[in-house]
């Protein structure tokens, strides 16, 4: 294999795949929807209030709207990681995962609101202390025990989801310690039904929380819990081969039935769950480096954590559950004949998989330490011969092969680079490079497609 591998595009060009619409109207209408609801929520607390009076009044009022908001939001939050297939095909799992962040920012805040202002304004109207109203609305109102609990377990949850916290935990421990969010807006539900004076008055709004809050938890239940159960009966996924690919990269090789039906698409994932002693307990995210088959699955991984270096080890047999396919980097997000594969380390796996799938005029840029490191070079070696593509391995050492990420660097290699589409995928720091070097060599940000799957 030569560090720089390059094939020249003849004949067999075809027509390019055409973009799926809903990657692009789904996003705005459930932002659309999010929005929509909000003002909705707000809505019920102006149509309940008559008159704002005194420092007490708008102490409490203002408690009253940001605890509403904060409610709405916390169905949003788990709505958003219910792993709707139309949110996880259409907008895509990094999207609603920064939606979620950034949500969870929101609720954390509008809760914090909503117990100091509703807190003051009591003590204000009553006048008391705050310490002695706070022991009154604990230790006295309905629900607000659990509440209280529910309250803390939140506002813990918000702490280790801070990004220096999660640094600090591995993606496992973190993921699990998540799951106490479920348990604190349980906890918190109750609390405001029985003392919301909005619901109290207002039956249909009473219904409309009640259908806004099972409807998530059925989605919850159904797509998180009940379809990985029957799909694991169903396809009966175990482990066919184990394969070195590169220092530290191995390929897992699985086989199951009718695995034609899990509609996958080259580009996207699956949460893995790997029915192994010590991998159990955990489903990580891994995409799949080959197209699927009705017969076969593929996933390549480098051994950068414990379960991902636990992977080396399985043996043939082993039982594995899959959730998903999950996420929109796939060719639906495709506007453009021409076409751009850029990937960094292990990020080549899907791009792998897209490579050998993507119509038209497709050129790869394999990025990588050292030579040793271009995991599945002769694959794509092989498919640039077959259908006439051009692959490019860019490595940093020797430095003779080396060619910077910037747009110079990228538009040397491809020039017509202004005019594609782009998928990109690699570690965070190269895909934040890649994609300043990328708006700098004039491509469009609506062609950048990437997706990201750190936590």
């Amino acid at each position: 294999m030569a560090t720089t591998s390059t094939y020249n595009r003849h004949a067999r060009t075809r027509s390019p795949q055409p973009a799926v619409p809903s990657y692009r109207i789904v996003p705005v209408v459930a932002q659309l929807l999010i929005y929509a609801g909000a003002a909705a929520v707000v809505g019920l607390w102006w149509i309940d209030t008559t008159s704002v009076v005194g420092l007490a009044g708008w102490l409490t009022d203002a408690g009253r709207v940001t605890g509403l908001l904060a409610g709405y939001a916390c169905a949003v939050l788990l709505g958003l990681m219910s792993r709707f297939p139309l949110l996880e095909r259409a907008v895509g799992s990094d999207r609603l995962a920064r939606w979620h962040a950034l949500g969870g920012r929101y609720t954390i805040s509008l809760t914090l609101a909503h117990t100091l202002l509703i807190i003051l304004g009591y003590a204000a109207t009553t006048h008391t202390g705050v310490v002695s109203q706070t022991s009154t609305l604990v230790l006295t109102y309905p629900d607000m025990l659990k509440a209280t609990a529910g309250f803390l377990l939140l506002v813990a949850t918000g702490i280790i989801s801070a990004r220096a916290a999660r640094r600090r935990l591995r993606y496992e421990t973190w993921h699990y310690l998540h799951f106490s969010t479920y348990l604190a807006i349980f906890l918190a539900f109750f609390h405001q039904l029985s003392d919301g004076a909005d619901f109290v008055a207002h039956r249909l709004a009473l219904l409309a929380w009640y259908a806004l809050y099972l409807g998530v938890a059925g989605l919850l239940v159904w797509y998180r819990f009940v379809t990985p159960v029957r799909r694991a009966s169903r396809h009966r996924l175990t482990v066919a081969e184990v394969r070195p690919e590169a220092p530290g990269v191995v390929s897992v090789w699985m086989t199951g039935r009718y695995l034609d039906e899990l509609g996958a698409e080259p580009g996207q994932f699956f949460r893995w769950r790997f029915l192994a002693r010590g991998m159990w307990w955990t489903a990580n995210p891994y995409s799949l480096s080959a197209p699927p088959t009705r017969e076969f699955l593929r996933i390549t991984v480098k051994a950068v954590g414990g379960h991902s270096e636990a992977l080396a080890g399985l043996r043939p047999g082993t039982r594995v559950w899959a959730e998903g396919p999950y996420g929109a980097f796939t060719a639906a997000r495709r506007t453009a004949r021409k076409v751009l594969l850029l990937g960094g380390g292990v990020g080549i796996t899907p791009l792998r998989a897209l490579f050998e799938t993507l119509h038209g005029d497709v050129t790869l840029i394999y990025r990588a330490r050292r030579p040793e490191d271009l995991a599945l070079w002769q694959e794509l070696d092989a498919i640039a011969v077959d259908r006439g593509a051009t692959a490019h391995y860019v490595v940093d050492e020797p430095a003779e092969y080396s060619s910077p990420l910037t747009a110079s660097g990228l538009a040397y290699l491809v020039p017509d680079i202004a005019e594609r589409d782009v998928y990109l995928c690699g570690p965070p720091g190269m895909t934040a490079a890649g994609i300043s070097a990328l708006r700098a060599a004039g491509v469009p940000r609506r062609r950048i497609h990437h997706e990201s799957f750190t936590f």
